[in-house]
Protein backbone atom coordinates (compact mmCIF):
# COMPACT_ATOMS: atom_id res chain seq x y z
CA UNK A 1 0.00 0.00 0.00
CA UNK A 2 2.17 2.63 -1.42
CA UNK A 3 -0.22 5.65 -0.89
CA UNK A 4 -0.47 4.94 3.11
CA UNK A 5 3.48 4.66 3.13
CA UNK A 6 3.87 7.43 5.83
CA UNK A 7 0.73 6.99 7.05
CA UNK A 8 1.10 7.22 10.91
CA UNK A 9 -1.67 5.60 13.25
CA UNK A 10 -2.33 8.61 15.49
CA UNK A 11 -5.10 6.43 17.73
CA UNK A 12 -5.23 8.71 21.44
CA UNK A 13 -5.63 7.00 24.38
CA UNK A 14 -6.54 8.48 27.54
CA UNK A 15 -6.85 7.03 31.41
CA UNK A 16 -9.07 8.25 33.41
CA UNK A 17 -8.22 8.01 37.81
CA UNK A 18 -10.51 8.97 39.67
CA UNK A 19 -11.68 8.65 43.43
CA UNK A 20 -14.79 6.85 45.40
CA UNK A 21 -16.78 8.99 48.09
CA UNK A 22 -17.39 7.90 51.10
CA UNK A 23 -21.31 6.81 52.20
CA UNK A 24 -21.04 9.64 55.08
CA UNK A 25 -19.17 12.09 56.14
CA UNK A 26 -17.15 10.96 59.36
CA UNK A 27 -16.59 12.94 62.42
CA UNK A 28 -13.03 14.24 61.56
CA UNK A 29 -13.36 15.54 57.59
CA UNK A 30 -11.02 13.49 55.24
CA UNK A 31 -9.52 15.41 52.57
CA UNK A 32 -10.79 14.20 49.03
CA UNK A 33 -7.76 14.01 47.25
CA UNK A 34 -7.96 15.42 43.76
CA UNK A 35 -8.61 13.88 40.62
CA UNK A 36 -5.29 12.81 38.85
CA UNK A 37 -4.45 14.62 35.49
CA UNK A 38 -4.30 12.06 32.26
CA UNK A 39 -0.70 10.99 32.40
CA UNK A 40 0.88 12.79 29.24
CA UNK A 41 1.97 11.02 26.21
CA UNK A 42 5.51 10.66 25.72
CA UNK A 43 6.21 13.28 22.84
CA UNK A 44 8.64 13.01 19.81
CA UNK A 45 8.43 16.41 18.45
CA UNK A 46 6.44 19.72 19.01
CA UNK A 47 4.88 21.68 15.57
CA UNK A 48 3.73 25.20 16.50
CA UNK A 49 3.01 23.63 19.57
CA UNK A 50 1.18 20.44 18.25
CA UNK A 51 2.66 17.01 19.65
CA UNK A 52 3.58 14.63 17.20
CA UNK A 53 3.64 11.56 19.80
CA UNK A 54 6.32 9.06 20.03
CA UNK A 55 3.88 6.02 19.40
CA UNK A 56 3.29 7.62 16.37
CA UNK A 57 6.61 7.70 15.52
CA UNK A 58 7.37 4.54 16.84
CA UNK A 59 4.35 2.42 14.49
CA UNK A 60 5.45 4.27 11.45
CA UNK A 61 9.12 3.33 12.48
CA UNK A 62 7.74 -0.60 12.92
CA UNK A 63 5.57 -0.34 9.21
CA UNK A 64 8.83 1.28 7.78
CA UNK A 65 10.85 -1.57 8.95
CA UNK A 66 8.30 -4.42 8.64
CA UNK A 67 8.02 -3.54 4.61
CA UNK A 68 11.94 -3.15 4.36
CA UNK A 69 12.58 -6.75 5.63
CA UNK A 70 9.67 -8.12 3.51
CA UNK A 71 11.53 -6.84 0.44
CA UNK A 72 14.98 -8.73 1.61
CA UNK A 73 16.28 -5.40 2.47
CA UNK A 74 19.04 -5.01 5.50
CA UNK A 75 18.17 -2.35 8.05
CA UNK A 76 21.88 -1.80 8.74
CA UNK A 77 21.88 -0.50 5.01
CA UNK A 78 18.95 1.48 5.28
CA UNK A 79 20.64 4.49 6.91
CA UNK A 80 19.26 6.55 9.48
CA UNK A 81 15.79 5.98 8.82
CA UNK A 82 13.91 6.87 11.93
CA UNK A 83 15.21 10.73 11.54
CA UNK A 84 13.65 10.40 7.75
CA UNK A 85 10.51 9.11 8.94
CA UNK A 86 10.10 11.97 11.82
CA UNK A 87 10.73 14.52 9.40
CA UNK A 88 8.03 13.34 7.19
CA UNK A 89 5.44 13.58 9.71
CA UNK A 90 6.64 16.94 10.14
CA UNK A 91 6.65 18.00 7.30
CA UNK A 92 2.80 16.39 6.48
CA UNK A 93 2.06 18.14 9.99
CA UNK A 94 2.95 21.94 8.09
CA UNK A 95 1.20 20.93 4.82
CA UNK A 96 -1.90 19.49 6.81
CA UNK A 97 -1.53 23.56 8.96
CA UNK A 98 -1.53 25.41 5.98
CA UNK A 99 -4.27 23.68 4.50
CA UNK A 100 -6.73 24.43 7.58
CA UNK A 101 -5.37 28.09 7.50
CA UNK A 102 -6.18 28.83 3.91
CA UNK A 103 -9.95 27.86 4.89
CA UNK A 104 -10.05 24.18 3.88
CA UNK A 105 -11.80 21.98 6.31
CA UNK A 106 -12.42 17.98 5.94
CA UNK A 107 -15.66 15.99 6.83
CA UNK A 108 -15.82 13.08 8.72
CA UNK A 109 -18.26 11.22 5.75
CA UNK A 110 -14.94 12.02 3.02
CA UNK A 111 -12.79 10.65 5.61
CA UNK A 112 -15.08 7.41 5.84
CA UNK A 113 -15.68 7.28 1.78
CA UNK A 114 -11.98 7.30 1.46
CA UNK A 115 -12.18 4.13 3.82
CA UNK A 116 -14.76 2.55 2.30
CA UNK A 117 -12.88 2.91 -1.39
CA UNK A 118 -9.68 1.86 0.34
CA UNK A 119 -11.56 -1.47 2.13
CA UNK A 120 -13.47 -2.20 -1.16
CA UNK A 121 -9.97 -2.01 -3.20
CA UNK A 122 -8.68 -4.39 -1.08
CA UNK A 123 -11.02 -6.54 -0.92
CA UNK A 124 -13.55 -5.97 1.65
CA UNK A 125 -13.27 -4.69 5.39
CA UNK A 126 -12.45 -8.58 6.47
CA UNK A 127 -8.86 -8.00 4.43
CA UNK A 128 -8.58 -4.62 5.56
CA UNK A 129 -9.14 -5.17 9.14
CA UNK A 130 -6.55 -8.09 9.05
CA UNK A 131 -4.10 -5.31 6.80
CA UNK A 132 -4.59 -3.04 10.45
CA UNK A 133 -4.06 -5.56 12.81
CA UNK A 134 -0.78 -6.74 10.60
CA UNK A 135 0.28 -3.05 10.08
CA UNK A 136 -0.56 -1.79 13.66
CA UNK A 137 -3.16 0.68 12.94
CA UNK A 138 -6.29 0.91 14.74
CA UNK A 139 -9.65 2.11 12.32
CA UNK A 140 -9.66 5.61 14.51
CA UNK A 141 -6.34 5.77 13.99
CA UNK A 142 -6.08 5.65 10.42
CA UNK A 143 -9.10 8.02 10.04
CA UNK A 144 -7.25 10.63 11.83
CA UNK A 145 -3.72 9.76 9.82
CA UNK A 146 -5.72 9.62 6.57
CA UNK A 147 -7.22 13.09 7.64
CA UNK A 148 -4.62 14.66 8.18
CA UNK A 149 -2.92 13.13 4.78
CA UNK A 150 -5.83 14.55 3.20
CA UNK A 151 -5.12 17.83 4.16
CA UNK A 152 -1.74 17.68 3.11
CA UNK A 153 -2.59 17.18 -0.35
CA UNK A 154 -4.40 20.32 -0.96
CA UNK A 155 -1.51 22.35 0.37
CA UNK A 156 0.92 19.68 -2.20
CA UNK A 157 -1.56 20.62 -4.97
CA UNK A 158 -2.07 24.14 -4.14
CA UNK A 159 1.95 25.10 -4.34
CA UNK A 160 2.47 22.19 -7.64
CA UNK A 161 -0.69 24.23 -9.90
CA UNK A 162 1.48 27.46 -9.04
CA UNK A 163 4.21 25.89 -11.01
CA UNK A 164 3.14 27.44 -14.89
CA UNK A 165 3.56 24.71 -17.40
CA UNK A 166 5.41 26.82 -19.73
CA UNK A 167 8.83 28.82 -19.45
CA UNK A 168 11.31 30.82 -20.71
CA UNK A 169 13.06 28.23 -23.04
CA UNK A 170 16.06 28.46 -25.58
CA UNK A 171 16.89 26.39 -28.40
CA UNK A 172 20.62 25.92 -28.82
CA UNK A 173 23.51 24.30 -30.38
CA UNK A 174 27.29 23.33 -29.10
CA UNK A 175 30.60 22.10 -30.38
CA UNK A 176 32.61 20.23 -27.48
CA UNK A 177 35.94 19.56 -28.06
CA UNK A 178 38.80 18.41 -25.65
CA UNK A 179 41.54 21.26 -26.48
CA UNK A 180 41.43 24.66 -25.69
CA UNK A 181 43.74 25.67 -28.89
CA UNK A 182 41.18 23.55 -30.99
CA UNK A 183 37.94 25.48 -29.30
CA UNK A 184 39.92 29.12 -30.21
CA UNK A 185 40.80 27.91 -33.57
CA UNK A 186 36.83 27.01 -34.09
CA UNK A 187 35.70 29.92 -32.65
CA UNK A 188 38.09 32.27 -35.08
CA UNK A 189 36.51 29.78 -37.99
CA UNK A 190 32.89 30.92 -36.69
CA UNK A 191 33.70 34.63 -36.43
CA UNK A 192 35.01 34.37 -39.94
CA UNK A 193 31.78 32.86 -41.57
CA UNK A 194 31.92 29.38 -41.02
CA UNK A 195 28.78 26.85 -41.07
CA UNK A 196 28.11 25.96 -37.01
CA UNK A 197 26.51 22.60 -37.92
CA UNK A 198 29.06 21.37 -40.40
CA UNK A 199 31.48 22.21 -37.94
CA UNK A 200 29.88 20.77 -35.21
CA UNK A 201 29.89 17.18 -37.20
CA UNK A 202 33.23 17.74 -38.12
CA UNK A 203 34.74 18.56 -34.87
CA UNK A 204 32.16 18.17 -31.82
CA UNK A 205 33.02 15.21 -29.45
CA UNK A 206 28.84 15.02 -28.26
CA UNK A 207 28.18 12.10 -30.35
CA UNK A 208 24.55 12.41 -28.88
CA UNK A 209 24.43 15.94 -30.72
CA UNK A 210 27.20 15.96 -33.49
CA UNK A 211 25.19 13.84 -36.18
CA UNK A 212 22.49 16.64 -35.83
CA UNK A 213 24.63 19.62 -36.21
CA UNK A 214 25.25 20.35 -32.25
CA UNK A 215 21.76 20.54 -31.85
CA UNK A 216 20.70 20.53 -27.83
CA UNK A 217 17.26 20.84 -28.47
CA UNK A 218 14.82 23.20 -26.06
CA UNK A 219 15.96 23.53 -22.71
CA UNK A 220 14.88 25.49 -19.07
CA UNK A 221 17.24 26.59 -16.69
CA UNK A 222 18.27 23.48 -14.21
CA UNK A 223 18.04 21.35 -17.41
CA UNK A 224 21.03 20.74 -18.52
CA UNK A 225 23.75 18.23 -16.87
CA UNK A 226 26.51 20.60 -17.67
CA UNK A 227 25.73 24.11 -16.12
CA UNK A 228 28.27 26.09 -17.69
CA UNK A 229 26.44 25.32 -20.87
CA UNK A 230 23.27 26.51 -19.65
CA UNK A 231 24.69 29.60 -18.25
CA UNK A 232 26.11 30.59 -21.47
CA UNK A 233 23.22 29.85 -23.31
CA UNK A 234 20.67 31.68 -21.49
CA UNK A 235 23.53 35.06 -21.81
CA UNK A 236 23.02 34.98 -25.49
CA UNK A 237 20.57 36.07 -27.74
CA UNK A 238 19.38 34.33 -30.88
CA UNK A 239 22.15 34.30 -33.51
CA UNK A 240 24.87 34.96 -30.63
CA UNK A 241 27.92 32.19 -30.57
CA UNK A 242 29.90 32.64 -27.28
CA UNK A 243 33.00 32.72 -26.19
CA UNK A 244 35.18 29.48 -25.20
CA UNK A 245 33.51 27.73 -22.59
CA UNK A 246 35.00 25.56 -20.21
CA UNK A 247 33.04 22.54 -18.19
CA UNK A 248 34.15 19.31 -16.71
CA UNK A 249 33.42 17.87 -20.36
CA UNK A 250 36.11 19.92 -21.70
CA UNK A 251 35.74 22.87 -24.42
CA UNK A 252 32.55 24.45 -25.67
CA UNK A 253 31.16 26.72 -28.26
CA UNK A 254 27.36 27.78 -28.08
CA UNK A 255 25.26 29.24 -30.65
CA UNK A 256 21.22 30.52 -29.89
CA UNK A 257 18.92 29.12 -32.17
CA UNK A 258 16.01 31.04 -31.04
CA UNK A 259 14.49 31.72 -26.95
CA UNK A 260 10.92 32.01 -26.55
CA UNK A 261 8.32 31.00 -23.93
CA UNK A 262 8.24 27.31 -24.34
CA UNK A 263 5.99 24.29 -23.24
CA UNK A 264 8.25 22.38 -20.50
CA UNK A 265 8.19 18.58 -20.75
CA UNK A 266 6.66 16.41 -18.74
CA UNK A 267 9.35 15.35 -16.60
CA UNK A 268 10.94 18.99 -16.08
CA UNK A 269 7.38 20.03 -15.25
CA UNK A 270 7.26 17.08 -12.39
CA UNK A 271 10.96 18.61 -11.19
CA UNK A 272 9.97 21.59 -11.20
CA UNK A 273 7.00 20.86 -9.27
CA UNK A 274 7.78 18.82 -7.02
CA UNK A 275 10.81 21.48 -5.93
CA UNK A 276 8.37 23.58 -5.26
CA UNK A 277 7.32 21.59 -2.91
CA UNK A 278 10.13 21.13 -1.69
CA UNK A 279 11.18 25.29 -1.44
CA UNK A 280 8.07 25.78 0.05
CA UNK A 281 8.43 22.90 2.83
CA UNK A 282 12.22 24.21 3.71
CA UNK A 283 10.95 28.18 3.94
CA UNK A 284 7.95 26.53 6.79
CA UNK A 285 10.57 24.95 8.24
CA UNK A 286 12.78 27.80 9.04
CA UNK A 287 9.62 30.12 9.96
CA UNK A 288 7.66 27.28 11.72
CA UNK A 289 8.81 26.78 15.46
CA UNK A 290 9.61 22.65 15.43
CA UNK A 291 11.05 21.22 19.00
CA UNK A 292 12.65 17.63 18.85
CA UNK A 293 12.02 16.61 22.42
CA UNK A 294 13.33 13.00 21.72
CA UNK A 295 16.21 12.01 19.25
CA UNK A 296 14.33 9.35 16.93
Amino acid sequence: MRALHWISALAVSFVLAGCSGLPFAPATPTPIPPTPSPTPEPVAALVNATAIRVADLEQEVARYEAAQRSLGIDLATAGDYRTVILNALIDRRLLAEAARASGASLEAAEVEARIEALAAEMGGSDVMGAWLAADGYSLEGLKTALGEEILAAITVQRIADEVPATAEQVHARHILVADAALAADLQAQLAGGADFGELAQSYSLDLSTRVAGGDLGWFATGTLTTPEVEAAAFALQPGETSAVVQSTLGYHLIELVERQDHPLDPETWRRLRQEAVEDWLTDQRSQAVIEIVIAP
